[in-house]
């Protein structure tokens, strides 16, 4: 499916060692000519750590969106009612954020913007990056992989050998993984090696 003129949410969380792909993901994105609105958890959007300063990766979002970025529980809620979005990708979407999603808990600008875009029966895009994911966070992702209208970024071990239970998203498959769940369909495999 081409994303052309298609209305698609870009929403990062503190998951701070991925942003500088995230951000080439999203450059990525914009090159097919989607119309993208940018979210960011509050931690991440104000958080400077040594991977960058937080008006670094702000600034680069914007630019590349020229939209500014949605940071509030408040400036997220009417990507619901106002059916704003045609899809809706977390990237990257930390460990704490999977519990939250799969519990049905709404308390930061993705959670909510998550929740009031799926009342529209329209496909979020995950694309996980924890150092959990095989450990607390495995039965968070088997559920969300079970609920409707959610797919993945396929992901694979980050480090078997020093972070065993470490999961992390290809990038570089978000547009053909954002045209799957277009098609609402998940891309195979969900769990590539690399």
């Amino acid at each position: 499916m081409d994303l052309k003129g298609k209305r698609i949410g870009f929403a990062m969380c503190g998951s701070f060692c991925t942003f500088a792909r995230a951000v080439k993901a999203l450059e990525a994105l914009s090159v097919t000519g989607a119309d993208i609105v940018p979210v960011m958890s509050p931690v991440s959007a104000v958080t400077d750590t040594r991977f960058g300063t937080a008006e670094h990766f702000r600034s680069a979002v914007e630019r590349i969106t020229g939209k500014s970025i949605i940071t509030t529980i408040k400036e997220a809620e009417p990507i619901g009612p106002k059916a704003l979005l045609d899809m809706l990708v977390i990237m990257p979407c930390t460990g704490n954020t999977l519990a939250k999603l799969a519990a049905g808990i709404a308390d930061t600008s993705v959670t909510m913007a998550v929740k009031a875009h799926l009342r529209n029966q329209r496909p979020v895009l995950i694309a996980v990056s924890t150092n959990d994911g095989l450990g607390a966070a495995a039965k968070n992702i088997a559920a969300l992989m079970n609920s409707k209208h959610i797919f993945f970024v396929p992901f694979s071990q980050d480090d078997c050998l020093k972070k065993p239970n470490s999961l992390v998203a290809d990038f570089e498959l978000l547009l053909p993984a954002a045209e799957a769940a277009m098609d609402n369909r998940q891309l195979q495999p969900v769990f590539a090696a690399k």
